[in-house]
This record gives structure tokens, C-alpha cells and sequence, in this order.
């Protein structure tokens, strides 16, 4: 297939009107940003669109400890006080200078990192197996407590059991954090209206979330940003033309 065969076939895609030509190597385009700024719609609705032509799959790489407990919350009578009690936890073990509260919590968060690590070895898997991957987030090794990197390492650890089940995390986000992606395309959006979608979400850890998400690098990963404040159609067309590129250059 000649190049402008293949540019015809690419843009095509975005409309959904042409069947790509398949690329020869598997690729993996990780969606990044905070909350609310449309990573999980927008990566299903991607793949939905390249499964037309078997291309792609859908790969969650987050925690989905939150949700969690956004849902324990919802609990009739003790729910509140469970879900604050739970937040609390969590936000000491996130915090630089805290102390882990406890080895129930460690085991805990440990718990939820080995269940993205095997979600990420199916996820290579079919990158592998020649297939498009299109994940809601990214695991990272760069910023600990924050931004999908390792939950452990940001708080002290209160004993040497504690202080080994951080040592044992942090070795499991640095073999994912050495892949790179083939891109990593960062919604941007402002806290506000971040929470206007979320707004069972606190603003707080948004305006946290957004003002580090910038200094990650992904092991020198191509990044590009795309203003998620815009349409959802705007956000879409310039997310797909970005995953176009990639396909163009792996066929």
C-alpha cells in the first residue's frame, strides 16, 4: 500500500467511514489526566471505533480505589463515617512526610498495585499479540502518592514489613514505568470544570492532580496535549487524528 493509499484509509477512521489498513506491530496509547477531564469515555469510544476492523482494545492501568470508596460512601448509615475513614488513610499514605497508617493499610494498597500489574501484563500482552491498546491512564514511577505512581513510597513506613511491601511496590511500577508508550496523549482541563463533571470528587486533589501531570515524562514518550475543555467532538477528532499518526507510522 503506497502512502497516499494510507492517508486515505487513516482519515477515513476518524469518520468512520474506511477500514484501516492493520499495522504491522502492536501500539500503545496511554490517555492520561485528571479526573473529569474525559479519559474513560474517551478511550472506550476510541476503541469502539477501531474494533470495527478487530485493531484495538481497551486496557484500565488505574486503581479504581476511589470509586470504591465513592461507593462505600453510598452506604446506608455507616457509609459516610466508613468512606471518611477510608479517605483519611489514603490521603496519609499519599502525603510526603506522613506516616502509613498502619499494615492492614499497606497490605491493602499493595493489594490494589498488584491487581494494576497484572492488569498491565494482559494489557502487553496483546500489544504484543500485534493489537492496538488504547489505556485510561499510566502507571509511573516519577511521583510517588500521586498521578498513578506508586502508592507507597510517598508516606514513611511505621516497620520493616511496611517498609519492604513499599520497596517490593515501587520494583513493580519501575518494570511497568519501562515501557514506553508509543504516545501518551494528556487531557488538559481546569480544576473547575474538572469538578463540574465530577463533582463528587474532591477540588483539591484535582488542582493537585492537574499541576503534576505535566512533569511526567513516561521514559521519554511522545506527548502531546489536547484541550479537553473543548466539545466532546473537538476532543475526539483531535485524539483520533493523533492515534492515526501512530498508525500511519507502525503500518
Amino acid at each position: 500500500m503506497d502512502a497516499a493509499t494510507l492517508s486515505v484509509d487513516l482519515s477515513g477512521l476518524v469518520s468512520g467511514k474506511v477500514a484501516p489498513c492493520a499495522p504491522k506491530k502492536g501500539a500503545l496509547i496511554a490517555l492520561i489526566g485528571c479526573d473529569g477531564s474525559g479519559k474513560s469515555s474517551l478511550s472506550t469510544d476510541l476503541v469502539k471505533t477501531l474494533r470495527r476492523t478487530n485493531l484495538a482494545t481497551y486496557a484500565y492501568l488505574g486503581l479504581g480505589s476511589g470509586d470504591i470508596g465513592r461507593k462505600i460512601g453510598r452506604l446506608p448509615l455507616v457509609g459516610p463515617v466508613l468512606e471518611k475513614v477510608l479517605t483519611s488513610k489514603a490521603k496519609k499514605t499519599r502525603t510526603k512526610g506522613e506516616k502509613i497508617p498502619g499494615v492492614m493499610t499497606a497490605l491493602v494498597v499493595f493489594g490494589f498495585s498488584l491487581l494494576r500489574f497484572r492488569r498491565f501484563q494482559h494489557m502487553m500482552r496483546a500489544r504484543r499479540d500485534g493489537v492496538i491498546v488504547i489505556t485510561d491512564r499510566y502507571p509511573q514511577a516519577e511521583i510517588a502518592g500521586q498521578c498513578d505512581g506508586p502508592g507507597l513510597s510517598a508516606a514513611r513506613a511505621g516497620n520493616a514489613f511496611v517498609a519492604w511491601l513499599a520497596r517490593a511496590e515501587y520494583r513493580l511500577y519501575q518494570r511497568m514505568a519501562q515501557t514506553t508508550p508509543d504516545l501518551v496523549i494528556r487531557l488538559d482541563v481546569d480544576a473547575e470544570t474538572a469538578h463540574s463533571r465530577k463533582p463528587d470528587h474532591d477540588i483539591e486533589a484535582l488542582r493537585t492532580k492537574i499541576a503534576l501531570t505535566p512533569r511526567l515524562k513516561f521514559n521519554g514518550a511522545a506527548l502531546r496535549t489536547v484541550d479537553a475543555r473543548q466539545s466532546y467532538e473537538n476532543v475526539r477528532s483531535q485524539t483520533m487524528g493523533l492515534v492515526c499518526d501512530v498508525m500511519r507510522k507502525k503500518a
